[in-house]
């Protein structure tokens, strides 16, 4: 029997413009946390496809994006789903 491999969905994804982000949900010993990736879109001939590099003038735009993004994680963390929402950074040591 072959095997199926499950591919992890983001939880949230924020987009203005070709700027994306992709909020992730991950479950730790010390609660869910969340990671972010970013990434711009763009068209290859007939395809699109996604990038991790930013150009200056996508800079205005990757920063409303990231703001976006952080307010929906502390959303999430608020609405009883488990997300830490200490007053302190998600990733601070």
């Amino acid at each position: 029997m072959a095997r199926q491999t499950k591919t992890k969905r983001p939880v949230h994804e924020v987009r203005m413009g070709r700027v994306r982000a992709a909020i992730w949900e991950n479950d730790t010993q010390n609660g869910t946390r969340h990671n972010v990736t970013f990434s711009r879109l763009y068209k290859d001939g007939d395809d699109w496809k996604d990038s991790t590099s930013f150009g200056r003038d996508d800079l205005p735009l990757l920063e409303k994006v990231a703001v976006a993004a952080h307010a929906w994680i502390y959303g999430a963390g608020q609405s009883g789903n488990g997300a830490s929402d200490n007053g302190k950074d998600e990733d601070s040591f």
